[in-house]
């Protein structure tokens, strides 16, 4: 077994150098000897190296968090930072393979029906809050910030993320009402409710989201311009003027796609304007990481470009503008990556140490995959009519750049 192990790090590990000690104590190093990457780890037990060859995306993780796989002089972000250089689904068989099974049932994986969502949403977003105030920022803002110049602190850039938004929205008019969809902890929405002339609902899945978000718009005195639901999209009948959804479309499922806009097309008012923010990927359609679907995100699905297009053509609504974010999410992942690891001891005394790690290679793997996989961010327009909108992109810049200097 530590043989044929073996010889499938020799074919996978090309870039960067890998040191593996076996059960046996036997050690091998693997890749490019002159590389500046370099990490390490040690498999403790005969069952993980056979979970490895079977199953690799979901055996390291888990693997990780049980503690048969412990790093050597390094970090798991170090490890991760090899592996991922790499191409592990394309010369890794049992990855190749496992890959193929997912991408079979990946309609039946992401069957997002009304009840499993939010069983699915309550899996990973009614952890308690005060993990998420560990990490997240002032604004509680868990998506993607936007950073417009390299100095900004975490804060400025989710500040910039929703003044970006907010550009693209085109709230050109007074009393304008807004749906936020996946609302989150409310942050998108207040600012909206704060800073313009809107009334604003914010719908999400998740208890423990919506009493932060409903307790926010209280202690902010807005109470009377935003109000928060525990209510799916697909069940909501009012129409709006906007709409706005922030890492909530990574929940719909692609057998859902179709359904998804049919619903935007129906709760936009005829001038209605939409704006989607969700995490993609840039290599074409594909399946979620094994470990991810278990133990982050059951259901959930980073699409392509090309699954979405078909989807939006067929509601009958316009794309209007499609900007794509490459490396932002990278960077706020850092950053919340950073900001866990000083709060390790806070995390491991709120649940376990077996969580912790679970965390921390959670947000490992997830900034690296936009630095050497396929992961981007993509921001799509909408609209329910052609000519909405001006002709040019001129009113975002000059909207971004006014809201910069006035808003709150």
């Amino acid at each position: 077994m530590f043989g044929l192990l073996d010889n499938i790090l020799k074919h996978l590990i090309k870039k960067g150098q890998l040191e593996v000690v076996f059960p046996d104590y036997k050690r091998r190093i693997y890749g490019d000897f002159s590389s500046k990457d370099k990490a390490g780890f040690q498999l403790l037990t005969h069952k993980i190296c056979f979970r490895l060859i079977v199953n690799p995306g979901l055996a390291f993780g888990e693997g990780y968090m049980s503690g048969e796989i412990k790093t050597i002089d390094c970090s798991i972000y170090e490890v991760l930072k090899v592996f991922l250089q790499n191409d592990l689904q394309h010369d890794h068989i049992g990855e190749k393979f496992a890959s193929l099974i997912r991408f079979g049932k990946r309609s039946w994986s992401q069957l997002n029906r009304v009840h499993q969502a939010r069983k699915n949403v309550a899996h990973h977003y009614d952890l308690k809050n005060s993990l998420y105030q560990l990490f997240l920022g002032q604004d509680k803002q868990y998506s993607c910030a936007y950073f417009n110049r390299d100095t900004q602190s975490l804060d400025e850039a989710q500040e910039a993320k929703k003044r970006h938004i907010a550009s693209k929205l085109y709230l050109n008019k007074t009393e304008l009402t807004i749906l936020d969809i996946g609302c989150g902890w409310g942050g998108m929405a207040l600012y909206l409710a704060k800073n313009f002339d809107a009334r604003v609902t914010g719908i999400t899945l998740s208890k423990e989201q919506l009493q932060v978000a409903q307790e926010r718009a209280v202690a902010e005195g807005l109470q009377d311009k935003v109000h928060f639901e525990l209510q799916d999209y697909r069940l909501i009948n009012s129409k709006y003027d906007r709409i706005v959804s922030v890492g909530m479309f990574e929940h719909v499922g692609v057998r859902f796609y179709n359904e998804f806009f049919r619903d935007i097309k129906k709760l936009l008012k005829e001038d209605g304007v939409m704006l989607l923010h969700s995490i993609g990927r840039s290599d074409g359609p594909g399946s979620t990481n094994a470990w991810i679907n278990k133990y982050i995100f059951p259901g959930g699905y980073s699409p392509a470009l090309s699954e979405v297009f078909p989807a939006i053509e067929k509601s009958g609504l316009y794309v209007t503008d499609c900007e794509i974010l490459r490396l932002h999410y990278a960077k706020t992942l850092q950053l919340w990556r950073e900001a866990i690891e000083k709060q390790k001891d806070k995390i491991i005394k709120m649940y376990d140490e077996r969580f912790y790690r679970m965390f921390e290679f959670y947000l490992s793997g997830c900034e690296l995959t936009f630095y050497y996989q396929n992961c981007i961010n993509f921001q799509i327009q909408l609209s329910s009519k052609l000519d909405i909108l001006p002709i040019t992109r001129d009113y975002m810049y000059q909207a971004e750049h006014d809201f910069s200097s006035q808003l709150r």
